[in-house]
């Protein structure tokens, strides 16, 4: 059975930083790309940062030169650092799956999605 767990989300002052973690089992973890979701109240899911199976990495415009996604094959655990956050930043953040080797954030979809975690950015 496939979980995934995000943690790490709260609520800090603009400029600040936030470290997400999910943790995934049940699954060929370094196999396949793994996405990084956003959904603001009132707003579509975007992607936010991607690392495909090659392990390399791509990143929404919004976010790009402050986030960073990694993951830890050995411990089964994807990682976003967000660096300088914004008001704007504020938003569910998910984790998700997708059992491709490429993803493309334009694409709203997943083998399988995290619960959420609540990131809150004030000014």
């Amino acid at each position: 059975q496939v979980q995934m767990v995000e943690s790490g989300g709260g609520s800090v002052q603009a400029g600040r930083s936030l470290r997400l973690s999910c943790a995934a089992s049940g699954y060929e973890f370094s196999n396949y790309c793994m996405v990084w979701f956003r959904q603001a109240p009132g707003k579509e899911r975007e992607g936010v940062a991607a690392i495909h199976g090659d392990e390399s990495t791509t990143y929404a415009d919004s976010v790009k030169g402050r986030f960073t996604i990694s993951k830890d094959n050995a411990k089964n655990t994807l990682y976003l650092q967000m660096n300088s956050l914004k008001p704007e930043d504020t938003a569910m953040y998910y984790c998700a799956v997708r059992y491709v080797g490429y993803c493309y954030l334009g694409q709203i979809w997943a083998n399988y999605w995290g619960q959420g975690t609540q990131v809150t950015v004030s000014s």
